[in-house]
């Protein structure tokens, strides 16, 4: 059996071949496997609900987020967001929260504002 790559939207290990297409387990994520990685490497950002995320959107915050200075609270609502779709340490939201200021946030816990 040959090595599998490795899966482009999460980086897990666990990929398989299922007919003409490889599959993620853990993020649920298919694509052709004789497709050009590089160009399926392009990272979507979504919220807790799985929907995708653009540079300027507005979002909630949909759990009390502690840190350092205090408390980011549920239903705080974040305009104008910036994603970081690479960064390391899974904050991929660069943001400017009202009372606050600048933050880094992580995707899964803020939800897209419909307007």
């Amino acid at each position: 059996m040959s090595e599998m790559p490795p899966c482009p939207k999460c980086q897990s290990p666990y990929v398989y071949e299922d007919g003409a297409m490889l599959i993620c387990p853990e993020c649920s994520h298919e694509w052709p496997k004789d497709s050009d990685l590089q160009s399926s490497d392009v990272k979507v950002v979504r919220d807790a609900n799985g929907v995708e995320l653009k540079d300027g959107d507005t979002v909630t915050v949909i759990k009390d987020l502690k840190f350092r200075g205090g408390v980011v609270k549920v239903g705080t609502k974040v305009k104008s967001i910036r994603l970081i779709p690479e960064a390391a340490d899974g904050h991929d939201i660069d943001c400017k929260i009202a009372g606050i200021g600048q933050m880094g946030l992580k995707s899964e816990f803020v939800k897209k504002v419909t307007e």
